[in-house]
C-alpha cells in the first residue's frame, strides 16, 4: 500500500519499492518482507513518504490507477457521490408514497377503490421481486455509473408521464408512470452498501450506507408533509387537478436536475481502493466467476438466511404501515389530512436520526450482532405501544408513539445492510443487499393486502396486533444469527492502516525516520 501526496497522484501510478517505507503509525510491513536491520530505510523520489510493502500472497498491483491494488485511499468524491446517490433516492421514494398519503384524495379524483390507491404503493414492490436479478447481474456487469444512470433516467421518465393523467378518467396513466417510477426502484435500493464499500473507508462504510438509505428515508418524509399540503381535500376535480399538476410538475423539475447531477458526478469507482477488504475484494475477483453460484453460495450461510427473513419481516410492516397510515388515522381521527402527513414524517425523521445514530455506533463499536437485536426489539416494543395508543383521541400521544416507533422500525434499515455485507464478505454487497429487498417487497406486500383487509373488517388494533406478531417472531430469529464478520476480519489482517484524503498535502512535508527491527 502506498498513500502518494495529491500533486503526485497523476505523475506516479506505480507503488513504491519496498525501500519506501516510513515507521509511523500508517506504515505496516508484512512478516513476509525482510529488510536488514541496520539499514535505515527512506523514501524515494518516486512516492509519498507513507508507504505500506505489500504482503506477496496478494495479485500484484498492475500500473493503472484504479487496479492499483498496493495503494489503499479515500477519494475526496466520495461524499458527492452518496450526496447525489442520497437526492435521487430521495426524489423516487417521495413517489412511491406520494399517493398514499392522501389516499382518500386520490380515490375521489379517480373514482377508484382504496385498494387501486394502496396498489399503486405496492407495485413498486411488486416490479423488484422478478427484476432484482435482472439488475443485480447488470450492476456486476457494468458497473455503479451505468445502474446509477438507469435509475436516475427511469426516476425522470415515470415523473414526467404522471403529467399525462390530469383527468379523472386517466387513471391508466398515472398507473404507467407510476409502474415507471417503481421499475427506476430496483436500479436504486440495491446500491448504499456497495456504494459504501467502493467507495469509503473501513471506518466510514456503515456511517456512508446510512447517508445513502437516509435519502431513500427523506424521501418517504417528504411524501407524508408535502402532498396534504399541495393537493388539499376540495370537492371540485378541476382545482384537484390544478393542484396535483403543480405536485407533478415539481418533482419532474426534481427528478430532470438529479438526472444531471448523476451524469455529472458520479464515477464507477475511486481511483485506489478506500480500505484493505475493498482491495482484496478486487484481488479475489474473477471475470469468469458465476453469478447464479454467488447466489447459491449466498443461500447456504445459514446466519444470512436468517437475516433475510428477519429484515423483510421489520421492513414488510415499516411498507404496510407507510401505505395504510393515512387510512389509519383517518379512521380514528376524521378530516385530520395532514395531520396523517405528519405523523408519517414524523416516523420517518425519527427514523432517519436513529439510522445515522446506528451508522456512527457500528463504525465505533463493530458490535453488528447486538446493535441489531436490540433495535429489532425496540421495534417491537414501539408498534405494540403504538398499536394500543392509536385509538385514545390524543394526536399528540399518536405523534409520540409513532416517532418513538420509527426511530427503532426504520433506523433498522442501514443496519440490515450493513450486518449482510459483513456476514456475506466477499461476495458482492449488489446481490446480498438485493436479496434483502426482495424478502422486503414480498413480506411488504402480503402484510399490505392481508393488514389493509383486517382494518376494513374488524378495525386497526387487530391489524396491528397481526404485524406485532411478525415482529416477534423477526426479534426471536435475530436472537440465532451469529455475528461472523467476515469483512471485519479482513481489514485487520495486517496492522490498521491511517487513511489519507487525496487533497492532504500536509504529510509531504515529514521526516522520514528510519525503520527499527523492533517496528518491524
Amino acid at each position: 500500500m502506498v498513500n502518494e501526496g495529491p500533486n503526485q497522484e497523476e505523475r506516479d501510478d506505480t507503488p513504491a519499492p519496498e525501500s519506501a517505507l516510513q515507521a509511523d503509525s500508517s506504515v505496516s510491513v508484512h512478516p513476509s518482507v525482510s529488510i536488514n536491520p541496520s539499514v535505515s530505510v527512506h523514501p524515494s523520489s518516486s512516492a509519498h513518504p507513507s508507504a505500506l510493502a505489500q504482503p506477496s500472497g496478494l495479485a500484484h498491483p498492475s500500473s493503472s490507477g484504479p487496479e492499483d491494488l498496493s495503494v489503499i485511499k479515500v477519494s475526496r468524491r466520495r461524499w458527492a457521490v452518496v450526496l447525489v446517490f442520497s437526492c435521487y433516492s430521495m426524489c423516487n421514494a417521495f413517489q412511491w408514497i406520494q399517493y398514499g398519503s392522501i389516499n382518500n384524495i386520490f380515490m375521489h379524483f379517480y373514482g377508484v377503490s382504496a385498494f387501486a390507491i394502496d396498489w399503486l404503493s405496492m407495485c413498486y414492490m411488486l416490479t423488484y421481486i422478478p427484476l432484482l436479478l435482472p439488475v443485480a447481474w447488470l450492476l456486476e456487469k457494468f458497473g455503479l455509473r451505468t445502474i446509477a444512470l438507469t435509475g436516475s433516467a427511469l426516476n425522470c421518465l415515470g415523473a414526467w408521464v404522471k403529467l399525462g393523467s390530469l383527468k379523472p378518467h386517466l387513471f391508466p396513466v398515472t398507473v404507467v408512470g407510476q409502474v415507471v417510477c417503481s421499475v427506476a426502484q430496483v436500479f436504486i435500493l440495491g446500491m448504499p452498501s456497495r456504494i459504501a464499500s467502493v467507495w469509503f473507508g473501513a471506518n466510514e462504510v456503515s456511517t456512508a450506507c446510512s447517508v445513502a438509505v437516509f435519502g431513500n428515508q427523506l424521501g418517504i418524509a417528504i411524501g407524508f408533509l408535502v402532498p396534504p399540503v399541495l393537493v388539499p381535500n376540495v370537492e371540485d376535480r378541476d382545482k384537484l387537478a390544478y393542484h396535483i399538476s403543480i405536485m407533478f410538475y415539481i418533482i419532474g423539475g426534481v427528478a430532470t436536475l438529479l438526472l444531471i447531477l448523476v451524469f455529472i458526478v458520479f464515477k464507477e469507482k475511486p481511483k485506489y481502493p478506500p480500505s484493505r477488504a475493498q482491495s482484496l475484494s478486487y484481488a479475489l475477483t474473477s471475470p469468469d466467476a458465476s453469478y447464479l453460484g454467488s447466489i447459491a453460495q449466498l443461500f447456504k450461510n445459514l446466519n444470512f438466511v436468517l437475516l433475510v427473513i428477519t429484515y423483510g419481516l421489520n421492513a414488510g410492516a415499516f411498507y404496510a404501515l407507510s401505505t395504510l397510515l393515512n387510512r389509519m388515522v383517518i379512521w380514528h381521527y376524521p378530516g385530520e389530512e395532514v395531520n396523517a402527513g405528519r405523523i408519517g414524517l414524523t416516523i420517518v425523521i425519527a427514523g432517519m436520526l436513529g439510522a445515522v445514530i446506528s451508522g456512527i455506533w457500528l463504525d465505533r463499536s463493530k458490535t453488528y450482532k447486538e446493535t441489531t437485536l436490540v433495535v429489532y426489539i425496540m421495534t417491537l416494543v414501539g408498534m405494540v405501544v403504538y398499536t394500543f395508543t392509536l385509538n385514545l383521541g390524543h394526536l399528540w400521544v399518536v405523534f409520540i408513539t409513532a416517532g418513538t416507533m420509527g426511530f427503532f422500525m426504520t433506523g433498522y434499515l442501514p443496519l440490515g445492510f450493513e450486518f449482510a455485507a459483513e456476514l456475506t464478505y466477499p461476495e458482492s454487497e449488489g446481490i446480498s443487499s438485493g436479496l434483502l429487498n426482495i424478502s422486503a417487497q414480498v413480506f411488504g406486500i402480503i402484510f399490505t393486502i392481508s393488514q389493509g383487509q383486517i382494518i376494513d373488517n374488524y378495525g386497526t388494533k387487530p391489524g396491528n396486533i397481526f404485524l406485532c406478531l411478525f415482529l416477534t417472531l423477526g426479534a426471536a430469529l435475530t436472537a440465532f444469527i451469529k455475528p461472523d464478520l467476515r469483512r471485519q476480519k479482513a481489514n485487520k489482517e495486517t496492522p490498521e492502516n491511517k487513511l489519507q484524503e487525496e487533497e492532504e498535502e500536509s504529510n509531504t512535508s515529514k521526516v522520514p525516520t528510519a525503520v527499527s527491527e523492533d517496528h518491524l
